[in-house]
């Protein structure tokens, strides 16, 4: 097939048009000329070959040939036979075969459709640059700038109104919620600019539904839900899962931890575990070995649901804090000796 268009922009056969955008805004900034001052020959080959690459599988038609013929049939040097469907030009022999036309956008065309700033370059064959000197402004290439562009966002044009930074908000959840998933309503009041350019405040209630299993940390995000401000797009609102502490279950992962304190007897001689789950069944669990310190009973499947695979389950750990006795007497401990003498 020649060149490999989808292995330069670093994306499988499927790519839709989203992920094409993607691969060309990273790469196109990562080998842009000017960024590359001390490997420019280098760069403006790869320049070259990932605007190629974006200008061809961006284009339905030109994406449909380059399947089909590969970039022989793209440009012309295969004739795709029945290429039915495709505006052509005949070949030179005037009845023959219709050819499918290619005609590459320069590079800073393309550069410039996507970053709104005129190019350095005069072309896909003249890499020296028009006039002698560089059309970018040298801070596009600035940290800041570049920053943005990394940021991966829209097609970012030098003029186009900037977004207010995210505003985030901790939603307490308690452990029953996250077991069991629930629904929460958060009531926000918000600046808003009406069709005629006035300020005016709207309140709107969010609902946010939490899913069974989600974990601490977890992001729920409201897009430009933020004060609206002339020139400014406004904030997204980020709420993030908080945990609250529980007065018997400690969370692990997917695991549920409980510590159940018990005497030295129950230690030695049986002990049984009565519980009450997040979801209020309650559990009987007897426990017939010897409980050494350390020791731990695994009951599989009664953790937290696994967010992913909501039928299936953590576990859940019991541990245990044995309570030795202060002081024995004398007969205990002859007792206790006499019992336990091997």
């Amino acid at each position: 097939m020649g060149v490999d268009y989808y292995k330069i922009l670093q994306v499988d056969r499927n790519a839709k048009d989203d992920d094409l955008k993607k691969a060309y805004r990273k790469l196109a900034m990562k080998w842009h000329p000017d960024k590359n001052p001390n490997n420019k020959k280098e760069a403006e080959a790869k320049f070259k070959q990932i605007s190629e690459a974006y200008d061809v599988l961006s284009d339905q038609q030109k994406r449909a040939v380059y399947d089909q013929y590969g970039e022989e049939g793209l440009k012309g040097q295969v004739p795709p036979p029945g290429a039915g469907g495709f505006s052509g030009m005949p070949d030179a022999g005037g009845g023959g075969p219709t050819m499918f036309r290619f005609n590459p956008r320069s590079a800073d065309d393309i550069f410039s459709e996507f970053f709104g700033y005129s190019s350095p370059f005069g072309g896909m064959g003249d890499m020296g640059g028009r006039g002698g000197g560089s059309a970018f402004p040298r801070s596009v290439f600035g940290e800041d700038i570049f920053t943005q562009f990394r940021g991966g966002g829209g097609e970012t044009s030098s003029n186009a109104p900037r977004k207010s930074p995210p505003i985030e908000r901790n939603i307490p959840c308690s452990l029953e919620d996250l077991y069991k998933g629930t629904t929460k309503k958060m009531k926000i009041s918000r600046d808003v600019i009406d069709s005629s350019g006035r300020p005016s405040t709207m309140e709107e209630i969010l609902t946010i539904e939490i899913k069974p299993g989600w974990k601490k940390g977890t992001k729920i995000t409201f897009p430009e839900k933020g004060n609206e401000q002339r020139g400014l797009i406004p904030s997204d609102l980020v709420f993030i899962i908080d945990e609250k502490p529980h007065a018997v279950f400690k969370r692990d992962g997917n695991d549920l931890i409980v510590t159940q304190k018990i005497s030295l007897v129950e230690a030695l001689t049986g002990y049984t575990v009565q519980l009450t789950t997040l979801d209020g069944r309650n559990l009987t669990i007897p426990i017939n070995c010897v409980i050494g310190p350390g020791y731990e009973e695994v009951v599989k499947g009664e953790g937290m649901p696994i967010p992913k695979e909501p039928s299936k389950r953590g576990n859940l750990r019991i541990k245990f804090n044995i309570k030795f006795p202060n002081r024995l007497t004398q007969d205990q401990k002859t007792g206790i000796k006499r019992l336990l003498a091997s």
